[in-house]
């Protein structure tokens, strides 16, 4: 029988992630990792699980190096250690030198640093101090000479970059208050509660703002969006600081995104304004004026994914059909050459310095490690920076793009993978996974999750679905607002194509997302439960009449649409995960995951939703919450952390699909 730990959901909702939990709730949320653990302790087979997702996960690992002056710092993270170290290299091959160690400042490891910015002349670091998953972090600096903290840290709080200043006399950064976001300058030695404003005053908490400095240090960059995803409109402003200038409005008044790059005296805009597909203007920033805009990289038939600047050249990727591809081209869009790739796989497009030869980029697939490539851009010669090293045997496993036909008879693709050989009798335990939203492709990037189902006989399969921007803005624009249900109905054709091409069988297949993805899950769960064994749904959205109302979520309207608009509350209440439980339906299987931490999407999504589920189902299959108080948005976890919660995640998942058995072979 499943053991039904009740609280009323609306008590659920009241408690803010952001503030302390009344007693109630606490000892309810107690009561609740304690039946998880009820369940997740007697997994058959957890050691060896265990044993295999360390092995997978305590690698040696390396991160894209900022050079500066010669210098290269970056993040490394040992087998052995369980927190990523700031390192420095004088030269790409010298000894690496600990800049910052963050084991010592928490007794279990749970605070984590990462390189912010580094000043030009490559003396002075800012980096970052995060608890546990929060979005919230505090601001350091650390003269590299003498490797001594400087006084002038900000405290804890949600910043959006750091740009220090050539000179060092002080930097610039954005931070996102009770008001909105605000863009300050940081005088050096002065207290930071003195901080002047800069820009942005009279933006709501509706904004994101972002602040950037020219490398020179001349010009400084404002972007403000109006939320995220969606119609989210773009404005682009520059100040010349060097000399005192005002701010100059290069765009605010078109209804299209546009991101901008510093590439010595132009700045290069990357824009859908007009061009579902994105394209590239260059524009002079001594007259940023829109008459003045020249077009150097036009619209195509693949969809522009990044930009990049690099040893005076533009690093241009694009999807093709949901591969990627780069292109290195003149500031004025002259073709230069290709990068080309292995396999089937994801490519960043490449980091570096306008004013420098050498870029970074980083490729991997599913099955393949990430590899981080040193790429000379003149001559296109390039030379292996860092290769994750895991134990994994890339030739054993096969990787392929299938379309399938949606509900409404648009063609869909997704990757598949699993061993080469395999035979498919439609009893094989499957892993479907999705995101569609945002305008955020889903490619093939190496996944440990997706090695592991493989090397169990399994198969692991991600859905490009509309919502994402697989295929450009229309792909995008097809998933969102009153059109969200097709990203459903895309997921769950591709449930039933697995299911149809003997890939697997209802009783064997998984299905997992993470915040939109747990969106996504759980409007599966909730609209066909029978046709999945099990759901792992992470810090997820599920009450979509009432997301707007806690923490940052109203950046999210444009992408979703407010149940404050007559007209959007009845999609929203449609498909609404949370108000589509019904009494008596026979669920399956179903692990939400949560925890304090998260200051990004409430988690009272997934409080409510584990209550309601616990009390409705009308199977015996169980329905747990996983909720930790240090656990959040951002995977900043000590690996030993992380190794436990994969443990419990992944293995649920393999558990329920008929995976792990006990030695008397009882599932």
């Amino acid at each position: 029988m499943l053991l039904r730990i009740l609280l009323p959901a609306a008590a659920l909702a009241v408690w803010a992630a952001d503030a302390p939990a009344p007693p109630k709730t606490r000892a309810w949320i107690d009561s609740q990792n304690a039946y998880a653990r009820t369940i997740l302790d007697r997994m058959p087979g957890r050691e060896g699980l265990k044993r295999r997702i360390s092995e997978l996960l305590k690698v040696d690992s390396i991160e894209f190096p900022l050079e500066r002056n010669g210098r290269y710092f970056f993040s490394k993270r040992r087998a052995d250690q369980d927190l990523r170290v700031i390192y420095m290299r004088s030269g790409p091959r010298g000894k690496d030198e600990v800049l910052v160690d963050p084991h010592s400042l928490s007794a279990d490891h749970t605070i984590s640093a990462g390189l912010a910015d580094v000043s030009k002349d490559g003396s002075l670091i800012s980096y970052v101090l995060r608890k546990g998953g929060e979005d919230e972090v505090e601001i350091r600096l650390l003269d590299v000479e003498t490797r001594r903290e400087l006084p002038d840290h900000l405290p804890k709080a949600r910043y959006w970059g750091v740009s220090i200043k050539p000179n060092k006399s002080g930097f610039y950064y954005t931070r996102f208050g009770e008001e909105g976001p605000r863009s300050y300058y940081h005088e050096m030695g002065t207290d930071p509660s003195t901080d002047r404003l800069i820009f942005g005053a009279g933006l709501g908490r509706d904004k994101t703002l972002l602040t950037s400095l020219s490398y020179d240090g001349r010009h400084l960059l404002f972007r403000v969006s109006h939320g995220v995803g969606g119609d989210a409109k773009g404005e682009i402003y520059l100040q010349d600081v060097a000399n005192g200038g005002p701010v100059v409005t290069v765009v605010n008044d078109i209804d299209a995104k546009f991101f901008a790059e510093f590439g010595g005296d132009r700045l290069f805009l990357r824009t859908n304004w007009k061009a579902p597909n994105w394209r590239v203007f260059s524009v002079d920033l001594r007259n940023p004026g829109r008459e003045n805009w020249r077009e150097v990289v036009p619209e195509g038939k693949a969809p522009i994914q990044y930009l990049t600047l690099a040893g005076g050249r533009l690093f241009v990727a694009y999807l093709e059909n949901v591969v990627s591809r780069v292109k290195v081209l003149e500031p004025d869009g002259r073709h230069v050459r290709d990068i080309t790739f292995p396999a089937l796989g994801t490519v960043t497009s490449a980091f570096g310095r306008w004013e420098s030869d050498e870029a970074f980029y980083l490729f991997s697939s599913y099955h393949i490690p990430s590899t981080v490539y040193r790429y000379h851009v003149a001559s296109g010669r390039e030379e292996e920076w860092a290769r994750l090293k895991v134990p994994v045997n890339s030739g054993r496993f096969d990787l392929k793009q299938v379309w399938y036909s949606s509900r409404d008879g648009v063609r869909v693709p997704m990757f598949v993978l699993h061993r080469k050989g395999l035979k498919l009798d439609g009893d094989r335990p499957t892993l479907l996974t999705g995101y569609g939203g945002f305008s955020s492709a889903e490619t093939p990037f190496f996944d440990e999750e997706a090695v592991l189902w493989a090397e169990h006989g399994g198969v692991f399969a991600t859905a490009n679905l509309r919502g994402g921007g697989e295929f450009g803005e229309e792909w995008h624009r097809a998933g969102m607002l009153a059109k969200k249900q097709s990203v459903f109905d895309d997921f769950i054709a591709a449930a039933e194509w697995l299911i149809a091409n003997r890939y697997t069988s209802a009783s064997r297949l998984a299905i997992e997302g993470t915040s939109n993805g747990g969106l996504l899950v759980g409007a599966a769960l909730t609209q066909r439960p029978e046709l999945f064994r099990a759901v792992s749904c992470r810090y997820p959205l599920l009450d979509m009449i009432r997301y707007h109302m806690f923490l940052v979520a109203r950046w999210w309207a444009p992408e979703y649409g407010s149940s404050e608009n007559p007209e959007q509350f009845e999609y929203l209440y449609a498909y609404s995960p949370y108000h589509r439980v019904r009494a008596g339906t026979k669920y399956p299987a179903v692990l939400l995951v949560s925890g304090d931490a998260d200051t990004r999407v409430a988690p009272l999504h997934a409080r409510k939703m584990a209550a309601l589920l616990q009390a409705a189902t009308g199977s015996d299959q169980p329905v747990a919450l996983k909720y930790e108080v240090k656990s959040g948005h951002i995977r900043a976890k000590p690996v030993r952390m992380l190794i436990e919660e994969k443990t419990d995640e992944w293995g649920f998942l393999l558990w329920q699909t008929g995976v792990l058995e006990d030695k008397e072979g009882r599932k």
